[in-house]
């Protein structure tokens, strides 16, 4: 008989990591949403002030080794430059230039990307069925999209914005990879605090300088969006997200990363009333179950 404690740790690790790309789901609408009324640096400090609130107080439960940089300060402070003080401007920036559907292809590209990387600076090993998960993965988030027309995909035309969103693709793969190197030693919420204290002064200067440019235009609505910002794809999506990368290391957990789009469509359908086809059962199931296949496939049976 195998112990069943791998299976439980792979289907915890699956189910936080669709849990943050849920959230992140949101984030993507909401933040291009806001482009008129906040400037991408003021969003970013914004959020992460209330989440370095949060995990610092979660911290302070942690052992006392957790609440110390240690050995891993450097890897922590990749963390922090590339998830937090690179990741998230790039991506309200692009999304100023951008639209939707472009975002969702790029993002698209990132469980490869990550998978590359992984290899070169954690020696991480990427199974066959990880990168065959991430192939199927981009097929399915260009079937969204397109809803299954090559014409539509010919047709795509792309702007400055996108190589702005490819930037925070490619950042966004860093960060996974440096979270699971931290993580070896340490709890998810003392890598994302740890990570939050150190990108905070940083924000903080560039969201002062940016204000000179680009005012607030605080409405009600603006605050419930930034609100929903903070909570939910913030302090919801870090810590599952890492959590998730503990579990199923950074190529497992990206390569359910392309559930993106397939959660946006979800969600218009749930709150907007915009139809779901065929089509968004046919390719989101691809990218739902190239990811199970990849994370549990190649578990023992448990019989």
């Amino acid at each position: 008989m195998h112990d069943s404690s791998p299976w439980r740790v792979r289907i915890l690790g699956v189910i936080l990591v669709n849990l943050a790309t849920m959230a992140w789901a949101t984030n993507a609408v909401l933040g291009r949403w806001l482009r008129e009324d906040i400037g991408p640096l003021t969003l970013t400090a914004l959020r992460f002030t209330v989440a370095t609130a949060f995990f610092t107080i979660m911290l302070h439960r942690r052992p006392p080794y957790e609440r110390r940089y240690g050995k891993d300060k450097w890897w922590i402070l990749a963390m922090a430059l590339a998830g937090v003080v690179g990741f998230s401007p790039l991506l309200y920036l692009g999304l100023r230039y951008s639209t939707a559907v472009n975002c969702s292809l790029i993002q698209g590209f990132s469980p490869l990307i990550t998978a590359l990387i992984a290899g070169l600076i954690i020696q991480e090993p990427v199974s066959r069925r990880q990168m065959l998960s991430a192939v199927l993965g981009l097929i399915g988030v260009m079937g969204l999209i397109s809803g299954g027309s090559l014409a539509f995909l010919l047709d795509l035309r792309f702007n400055p914005g996108d190589l702005i969103l490819l930037a925070a693709a490619m950042v966004w793969a860093f960060y996974s990879v440096f979270a699971r190197r931290v993580m070896r030693h340490r709890s998810p919420v003392a890598a994302v605090a740890l990570s939050c204290l150190l990108s905070l002064p940083l924000l903080a200067v560039a969201a002062v300088f940016e204000l000179a440019y680009i005012p607030l235009n605080l409405r009600l609505e603006t605050l419930a969006a930034i609100a929903h910002i903070c909570l939910v794809p913030t302090i919801a999506g870090y810590w599952s997200w890492n959590r998730a990368v503990q579990a199923l290391g950074a190529g497992g957990a990206m390569v359910f990363y392309n559930t993106l789009p397939l959660y946006g469509a979800m969600l218009g359908a749930l709150l907007l009333g915009e139809p779901l086809q065929a089509t968004h059962v046919i390719f989101g199931g691809l990218i739902v179950g190239g990811g199970l296949w990849a994370t549990l496939g190649d578990l023992p049976s448990r019989r």
